[in-house]
C-alpha cells in the first residue's frame, strides 16, 4: 500500500465517519484510529472515572438505582469520609492534571494531615502538559485531610486537601 491509497483511505473514513478501521493484506498490516471530534465524548480506557452525586430522588434515603438498568434494585450509597464539617476548608485543584505530594520522588510531602500552613505555603504539585504547577494554600491553618493520592489524576475542581482555618 503506497502513500497516495493510504491517504485516500483516510479521507474516505473520515468522510463516511468511520473512527477506527484495520486492514490485514499478506505481511502488510494497516490500523488506523481517529481521535474524536473536540465536543465529542470518545471511549477510553482509562482506568480513572468521575464519581458525581447521587441522583436527587432516590427511593430510600442513602440508596439508588442502578443506572442504566431499568427496574434494577436499590443499591446502598457508600458513606462518604467522615470530615468535621465545622468551618473546614477545601483546596480545590484549579487545573486537571496529575496530583504530586512532594517536590521530587523520594522527597518528603509538601504538607502531611496535622501540619499548620499559612497562606501562600506550597501544599503539591500539579502537573498538567509538562508544566509543574505549584498548588498554594488559601488560608492559614491546619491540614485536616489529603484527599488525593501521590501520581493520581485530578479533575478540575477536585478537592485536594480539608484545612481547618486557624481562629
Amino acid at each position: 500500500m503506497n502513500q497516495k491509497e493510504l491517504k485516500e483511505l483516510i479521507e474516505f473514513l473520515i468522510e463516511k465517519d468511520i473512527a477506527e478501521f484495520e486492514l490485514e493484506r499478506g505481511d502488510v498490516k494497516v490500523r488506523i484510529k481517529r481521535a474524536a471530534e473536540p465536543g465529542a465524548h470518545p471511549r477510553t480506557e482509562a482506568h480513572y472515572f468521575a464519581v458525581h452525586p447521587a441522583q436527587p430522588a432516590a427511593p430510600e434515603i442513602g440508596m439508588v438505582p442502578v443506572p442504566g438498568v431499568p427496574g434494577s434494585p436499590a443499591v446502598p450509597l457508600a458513606a462518604p469520609a467522615a470530615i468535621p464539617e465545622e468551618s473546614v476548608h477545601m483546596v480545590k485543584s484549579p487545573i486537571v492534571g496529575t496530583f504530586y505530594e512532594a517536590p521530587s520522588p523520594g522527597a518528603p510531602p509538601f504538607v502531611k494531615p496535622g501540619d499548620t500552613v499559612e497562606v501562600g505555603q506550597v501544599l503539591c504539585i500539579v502537573e498538567a502538559m509538562k508544566l509543574l504547577n505549584e498548588i498554594e494554600s488559601d488560608v492559614a491553618g491546619e491540614i485536616v485531610k489529603k484527599l488525593a493520592s501521590n501520581g493520581q489524576p485530578i479533575e478540575y475542581g477536585q478537592d485536594l486537601f480539608a484545612i481547618r482555618p486557624s481562629k
